[in-house]
């Protein structure tokens, strides 16, 4: 008997090392008719660019930026959060696969009883004692048992599990893509902040000069009231707009330190004084190949969700057909402690096989087998819904950088008008044939072109983030022709 339930054993073990490398209720993978027709390139054409996704946010050239960066990538506690998420997934995904791998148990057991032997067939036998009967009985086992994975089942299983903990891997490096855009958002109005604050009190300055020169001509009766008061209310207003501005500025540092893990009173050791940041006029290569959108966290988290989907509607297909279960349990059992360790004298085995197939089950196979397939038709959608936005976006972002280079090269050639005018107004009152009042209308006129300028190159930092973001990362730039906006002034006051 034993040789013939060995026998079936292994051939039931040759079944399955034969199918369980083949069977599997799982879809075809195939790629969403949407993404299969998705251009090949961006709508620029020319030379591929080559990606390159490590530390691209060192393109911007500003150590200050790179230490606030490695601080939030270290302290950040959205980042913290993002980590112990993919930790569980991962430990998940572990569950999940240990189905393929036998079960094996160790177990110790001691049993007594004592029960009265009046009304049973043992009150004659020697040492029951005054009625009663006593036994007590000691056991060590070892049990295993394995289920063979005909259909793919725990394979499936496994195989959504994983992908699953791919996914949560990628939900990470989105939120820490994020991230370090957050903080380099903040970053950048932080310095167009101190920047316009710095511009605002110079202006106060110039208006408060100009109300009085307005002032002594009017005394002169050389003005009119209207002319007064218009300067005066101009006055009034940008020194209004001065408490506006430096809350703002208090608002930006506080959402910087949180992004980095710090109080606000604590940031002074990473910003320091003075921000002169780079502006990186770079431009994009053209032609960037589509594929850099699989390098997109958000792009690539999808299509593991996907590949988990069609996975698992592979598993609960396999749940219509039989398992077949195989078990062993050995070990020894005696009367006394000492004896249940004794294997050679005491020793018991129990082999098993079992095969159980589902009759009726009131439609919950067939409904989770509904409900698996319509999340795979679900997850399909969302693929490639997450593709055509990620096209999108990246399109836009190139656009929108291209704009802002060229608005900050209009603006720039307009700042040196403007310095020209002050410099002339300034030779024109030093050699009495003109006006301190035109003097510093000019000179207002600078620091509001100056002004517009630090918006402008806030914009442009902001809009190469955008490329950034939206291509998941960075690029190396291909051969190009130059052009005037390659080597920018750097972001910062008068000199």
């Amino acid at each position: 008997m034993r040789n013939r339930f060995q026998s079936v054993t292994l051939s039931l073990l040759a079944i399955t090392a034969v199918t369980s490398g083949c069977v599997s209720m799982a879809p075809e993978s195939a790629v969403p008719e949407l993404v299969a027709g998705i251009p090949a390139a961006f709508s620029q054409s020319g030379a591929d660019g080559a990606y390159q996704p490590a530390r691209w946010w060192t393109s911007f050239e500003d150590p200050v930026l790179n230490n606030l960066l490695d601080e939030a990538l270290s302290k950040n506690l959205d980042l913290a959060e993002a980590t112990a998420r993919l930790r569980a997934a991962e430990a998940r995904a572990r569950v999940s696969k240990s189905g393929l791998f036998p079960q094996v148990n160790a177990g110790l057991e001691s049993r007594y009883s004592d029960s009265p032997t009046a009304g049973t067939n043992f009150g004659s036998i020697p040492g029951a004692g005054a009625g009663r009967l006593r036994n007590e009985t000691y056991s060590s086992s070892l049990a295993f048992s394995y289920e063979l994975d005909i259909w793919g089942k725990l394979r499936n299983d496994a195989r959504a599990g994983r992908a699953d903990a791919i996914a949560a891997s990628a939900d990470l490096q989105a939120v820490r893509l994020a991230v370090l855009a957050e903080t380099i958002t903040s970053y950048f109005d932080l310095v167009d902040g101190r920047h316009q604050i710095a511009l605002t009190a110079k202006t106060i300055d110039i208006l408060g000069d100009r109300v009085e020169q307005t002032e002594n001509r009017y005394r002169r009766g050389l003005t009119t009231s209207f002319e007064l008061y218009q300067v005066r209310q101009d006055f009034r207003n940008v020194q209004a707009s001065l408490p506006q501005r430096e809350s703002q500025l208090t608002a930006t540092e506080g959402q910087l330190a949180v992004l980095v893990g710090r109080y606000s009173n604590d940031m002074d050791a990473l910003l320091g004084k003075k921000l002169t940041p780079k502006l990186i006029f770079k431009p994009v290569p053209s032609g960037l190949p589509i594929d850099l959108l699989s390098q997109r966290p958000d792009v690539f988290a999808e299509s593991q969700r996907l590949e988990s989907a069609r996975y698992n509607l592979g598993a609960r297909r396999a749940e219509r057909f039989p398992s077949l279960t195989l078990s062993a349990n050995t070990g020894s059992q005696a009367g006394d402690p000492s004896g249940a360790f004794n294997i050679f004298d005491n020793w018991l085995l129990n082999l098993g096989a079992g095969l159980t197939a589902p009759i009726f089950q009131g439609g919950r196979i067939k409904g989770n087998i509904d409900v698996a397939k319509a999340q795979y038709e679900q997850q399909t959608a969302v693929y490639g819904r997450t593709l055509l936005t990620a096209y999108q976006e990246v399109g836009t972002a190139i656009e929108r950088y291209e704009e802002g280079r060229q608005r900050y090269s209009f603006l720039f050639s307009q700042l040196d008008e403007a310095k020209a005018s002050v410099e002339l107004q300034s030779r024109r009152f030093a050699n009495g044939v003109g006006s301190y009042v035109d003097y510093l209308d000019a000179l207002r006129a600078q620091y509001q072109m100056q002004s517009s300028l630090s918006s402008a190159a806030r914009d442009v930092a902001l809009a190469r983030l955008g490329v950034h973001r939206a291509l998941g990362g960075s690029w190396d730039d291909v051969p190009r022709a130059p052009d005037i906006m390659t080597d920018p002034p750097a972001i910062q006051g008068d000199k």
